[in-house]
């Protein structure tokens, strides 16, 4: 589905992309004197609030027992995924620059690219492969100085 020039995912993709710029520069202010893991926890204790208002104010029905198991198992491990990349992200943001730490963190566009053409069956045209490598590329020169 596309709105106009672009698709309608891209709007979020976008905004997404600006939080998480705003938080590798926020954490990295805020992480200075305490450790990155109290740092960690203190972010997701402010998430899962958020969150629960989100879900509840949206008025949608609440129903874990339609969930799958196979779609519960899934989400656990990314959650999973989710706080260990948090724990890493913010430990490397303690000990290094935002500006080198994040667009490291940004391998994970690569990684995501690859690992859905392997696992889940996922086509990239040569154009792609190309933003793949040069994505690859950028990371390599922003990282090193």
């Amino acid at each position: 589905m596309t709105d106009g020039l672009f698709p309608s995912w891209m709007l979020w993709a976008l905004l997404s992309a600006c939080f998480a710029a705003l938080t590798a520069i926020f954490a990295k202010v805020g992480v200075e004197g305490i450790d990155s893991d109290l740092a960690t926890l203190i972010r997701t204790a402010v998430i899962f609030p958020l969150l629960i208002g989100i879900v509840v104010s949206s008025g949608r029905p609440l129903a874990p027992s339609a969930i799958s198991g196979k779609t519960w198992l899934f989400l656990v491990l990314s959650g999973l995924a989710t706080g260990a990349s948090w724990l890493c992200y913010f430990r490397a943001l303690k000990l290094g620059p935002a500006s080198q730490v994040a667009p490291v963190d940004k391998l994970s566009v690569v990684l995501v690219a690859l690992f859905g053409v392997l696992f889940l069956g996922e086509q990239l045209s040569a154009p792609n492969w190309l933003g793949v490598v040069l994505i690859a590329a950028g990371v390599i020169l922003l990282a090193f100085k």
